[in-house]
């Protein structure tokens, strides 16, 4: 009786060195534990995978999270009411990292909707505090709805899987090539974090991303770019709105953060994990992301999604070596969450203060594994490459279309280019 050889996982080490163990569902069809499953979080836990969900955490408080207090700002919010914002979109985040890591196993990494909130720039203060708050509340139970029937991950499972892959490695271009423009900008920090994680890669694989994020964190240092100033310290007071609802608010908030949120976050973010060979439960995992946007909206929060290009930094081999081991980046990066939010703004000022070099870079090599292992699966069948390139190229493009995403444009281009080339092919005369 003949046997068929397993595909080698994605992150598979080299011939002659011992292969990483396969990612396992952490539990079986009936929900009981699968076998294989590691349920033992502290003997699970790494430095690798603790510090990939640090940089996760870095870099979501020194980007994303500018365009939330600027919305608060073009919004005319109080700082009570921001700080509540802050808290409410941090402790969502934190909850649902923690909760749906350990529940599955695998890397969750959610969380605010950048695009949502770039959305809120320019719309908020059209409305009132209150209306806006009901439009989030609403958002929240749409998403839940969608993701409780299974309906989005029906949708997701019909992509091929280069074509996933090949968007993976477009959202993270940018970021890889993130490590070269700043050696222009700040050469003595980016250079810095470049030289470090190769020296490190070289002599201590596991902790290559920490050797560059200190060595990136002294040269700023030495150059005097580190502009943290922390006057006080002090717990966040969430600040309970009630909601109004208006027709208004409804369609100029809620549906295009709706589908924004959808498109341009859980479809990537459920993306990422697919492509590092997890298989993700769309109803849990959307379902209870839009149940904790709901309960938090009334404090602020105006969404809780999926992340993709955070979740990458955890969920590739720069995490842990072992795919099963990954989770714990989650439960980690859930855990800065909670500990930022509960202090609201107030810790915010020590990520706001890190030279926009240093994040970027620490991003860029933190993320190579994950961009490696996108290419990879883009171009590993001969007949999907074409649907993949196109892919890749619209979604590193940064085409924003209708307040969505280029993830979301060049899935979309990705699935119709494959459509073309494959399913609607005329056939050839060998084939007649």
């Amino acid at each position: 009786m003949s046997s068929k050889t397993p595909t080698p996982h994605p992150d598979a080490a080299p011939p002659g060195s011992a292969p990483p163990e396969r990612a396992e569902p952490a539990e079986a069809a009936d929900g009981s534990p699968a076998p294989g499953a590691r349920p033992g979080l502290f003997r699970d836990a790494s430095l690798s995978a603790v510090l990939a969900g640090f940089v996760a955490v870095v870099v979501s408080y020194s980007g994303p999270l500018v365009i939330v207090l600027a919305a608060a700002s073009a919004g005319h919010l109080n700082t009570a009411q921001t700080s509540s914002w802050v808290w409410a979109i941090s402790i969502g985040s934190g909850l649902t990292c923690i909760a749906l890591s350990l529940r599955t196993k695998m890397p969750v990494i959610t969380a605010w909707s950048t695009p949502g909130a770039a959305l809120l720039v320019t719309s908020l203060g059209a409305y009132s505090y209150a209306e806006a708050i009901g439009a989030f509340i609403v958002t929240g139970l749409v998403i839940t709805l969608v993701g409780l029937t299974g309906v989005f991950g029906w949708l997701m499972r019909q992509v091929p899987t280069a074509v996933v892959s090949a968007m993976l490695a477009g959202i993270l271009f940018s970021f890889g090539t993130g490590v070269f423009t700043s050696l222009k900008t700040a050469p003595l920090i980016a250079g810095s974090v470049l030289l470090a994680y190769l020296l490190a890669k070289r002599w201590l694989p596991r902790y290559a991303v920490l050797v560059a994020l200190a060595a990136g964190v002294a040269a700023s240092a030495v150059s005097s770019r580190l502009d943290i100033h922390l006057d006080r310290i002090e717990l966040a007071k969430p600040v309970l709105t009630t909601p109004e609802f208006s027709l208004a608010s409804l369609i100029g908030i809620a549906v295009p953060m709706i589908l924004a949120t959808l498109a341009s976050q859980n479809a990537p973010g459920m993306a990422v994990l697919t492509a590092s060979g997890y298989q993700p439960k769309d109803r849990l995992l959307i379902g209870s992301t839009g149940l904790v946007s709901t309960a938090l909206a009334p404090f602020g929060s105006h969404a809780i999604n999926l992340a993709a290009i955070t979740a990458a930094i955890c969920t590739g081999p720069e995490s842990h070596r072992d795919p099963r081991r990954r989770y714990v980046a989650g439960v980690s990066c859930g855990a800065f969450y909670l500990l930022i939010g509960a202090f609201g703004s107030t810790l915010v000022v020590l990520f706001a203060g890190l030279p926009k070099e240093l994040v970027a870079a620490v991003a860029g090599v933190a993320l190579l594994g994950a961009l490696a292992g996108g290419l990879t699966g883009a171009v590993k069948e001969e007949k999907d490459r074409e649907a993949a390139l196109i892919t890749f190229l619209a979604t590193a493009s940064g085409l924003t279309l209708f307040g969505i995403g280029s993830a979301f444009w060049g899935l979309l281009f990705g699935v119709i280019a494959h459509l073309a080339l494959t399913r609607f092919r005329k056939p050839t005369e060998a084939t007649k």
